[in-house]
């Protein structure tokens, strides 16, 4: 059944012909008169005309890396509600091993006719990659905003996290429960975000007069590269570790209870990005919170303004990390803890679940 006029008209306070003007799109009513006749037609459970139904504005890209390391899903769920609100309609493009590459997602997008792209923690994070696929979106005039990573060579908005100061919070926090031996392990060091929490992590041991050299091992990121690196640093007697991801972070809690220590009377990790169900892990994880929130509003934000012609500054905007402070951190152990290679206990497949395995060719960009 069709919306009847005479209910509509009484519900808005209007005329019958007023609420005919409205449902016909005709010219002649007051912006007030005519929300109210569409306010009224809500609330009567009528559905509106689809003339008068909200538009939306256009598509807009997001390219982002992976979807196994849940900082990334958080992100796009964020950003595709933050967009939402603003009439523009996502396309999530997901990078895999052997998949579709970053550069070919743009190709999709462009013949699509979107508005704007957003990266996340793609080339542009990457210092040994081409930056030349960003300046040619911006020669053409398409709104790009970029997040965690950044170049001055690309006249475009950039959204991070301070990373240097990541470092620095999970040294502090360690050094404070005594540990002085404090391993650090990442992604590759080409990765803009890596390269800052590396350098964080040597200026917070500097300020404590404690020397990181032979401490550090970049590895792949996900568990098995947090595994490797933790292996090789508990042979080096650190008492604790900062990890570049909480992914990683898993795969350090896990070598060291299948080295024997225990997590955290002998062994303290400290994890990054405050992911989803991380503080339900056993032990519930210490980490450096990544604003993923506030980044994605903003990353969204920008894109909005910049699809509309409002100028927005060509500049980095850098949001800081917060330390959440859990059960894989305590204070550092009287006497080294002695590692014992051995097999994995029954504790350590229970408590350590790892996710599925991952090609060793695979690097979340940017981490």
């Amino acid at each position: 059944m069709g919306p009847r006029l005479a209910d509509i008209a009484r519900h808005a306070g209007v005329s019958e012909a007023t609420v005919s003007r409205v449902l016909n799109d005709k010219p002649g009513v007051g912006s007030d008169t005519r929300k109210a006749v569409l306010t009224a037609l809500d609330v009567l459970g009528y559905e509106r005309p689809a003339r008068l139904r909200q538009r939306s504005a256009g598509l807009v890209g997001m390219v982002i890396p992976e979807l196994d390391n849940p900082v990334f899903p958080m992100f796009a769920q964020a950003a595709e509600g933050a967009l939402a609100q603003r009439g523009y309609t996502p396309v999530l493009c997901t990078q895999t091993p052997g998949g579709i590459t970053e550069d070919e997602y743009v190709e999709l997008l462009l013949e699509r006719n979107v508005s704007g792209i957003l990266f996340v923690s793609g080339k542009h994070a990457d210092t040994t990659a081409s930056h030349e696929r960003y300046q040619t979106l911006v020669s053409r005039r398409l709104p790009i905003v970029l997040v965690n990573g950044y170049t001055e060579s690309i006249p475009a908005a950039f959204i991070s996290a301070d990373d240097r100061e990541a470092g620095r919070l999970a040294v502090n926090h360690l050094v404070a429960l005594g540990h002085t031996r404090i391993g650090f392990t990442s992604g590759p060091e080409r990765y803009v975000p890596v390269r800052r929490k590396l350098e964080g992590f040597h200026q917070a041991l500097a300020e404590h007069s404690l020397d990181g050299d032979g401490l550090v091992e970049l590895s792949l990121f996900g568990v098995e590269g947090g595994h490797a690196a933790a292996v090789r640093l508990i042979e080096r007697g650190v008492t604790a570790m900062v990890c570049g991801s909480d992914i990683m972070a898993l795969g350090a809690i896990r070598a060291a209870r299948q080295r024997g220590l225990r997590v955290p009377q002998d062994f303290s990790v400290v994890g990054y990005d405050d992911s989803q169900l991380i503080a339900f892990t056993d032990p519930p994880l210490t980490t450096v919170r990544q604003p993923v929130n506030a980044m994605a509003m903003a990353a969204a934000r920008a894109l909005c303004d910049e699809i509309a012609g409002h100028p927005v500054s060509h500049a980095e905007y850098v949001f800081d990390p917060e330390l959440v402070v859990r059960g894989s951190t305590a204070a550092a152990p009287t006497a080294p803890a002695v590692s014992v290679p051995g097999p994995v206990t029954p504790e350590a497949r229970v408590n350590s679940p790892a996710p599925p395995r991952r090609d060793p060719q695979e690097a979340a960009q940017g981490r």
